[in-house]
């Protein structure tokens, strides 16, 4: 049996376990990151720089600045581009350069905050840092009966 024969594409059973209470969203959060990274388009790297530092980066060959837009939805850094068409006012007697769109989504977690985003031939870089949280310790009042 080859390979693709014997791969199935199914649903993701989140673990559920007495202990963990409220993680309902992740498991959400985990099936929309697995949707939208489907399609292989583009190609991306993600790198750890420092011990609480990423680059993701994205090859991202003829689009120009203005072709991209960066944003933060919700815990989840969107990545969008789209070319306008050159085609309009051109005359191709070949055309193997396809000008696309793509949507690339990269689900974040808690205190990872996005610090910088940079294009540089044709590599789309965006820095993430991860912020260590603050230990706090709550005592909570046991009210009598």
């Amino acid at each position: 049996m080859s390979l693709s024969q014997g791969l199935h594409m199914t649903k993701f059973a989140f673990p559920s376990h007495p202990l963990l209470v409220g993680f309902e969203p992740l498991e959400r959060l985990v099936e929309r990151t697995a949707r939208a990274g489907a399609d292989g388009y583009p190609p991306f790297n993600i790198e750890l720089v420092e011990p609480n530092r990423f680059v993701v980066t994205l090859a991202v060959a003829g689009f120009a600045l203005d072709d991209i837009a960066i944003t933060l939805e919700d815990r989840q850094l969107v990545i969008r581009g789209q070319q306008s068409d050159p085609a309009e006012d051109r005359v191709f007697l070949h055309r193997g350069i396809a000008t696309r769109q793509f949507r690339r989504v990269f689900a974040l977690a808690d205190g990872v905050e996005v610090s910088g985003a940079r294009l540089d031939n044709g590599l789309l870089e965006v820095t993430l840092e991860r912020r260590e949280p603050e230990t706090v310790v709550r005592t909570i009042p046991i009210a009598r009966t």
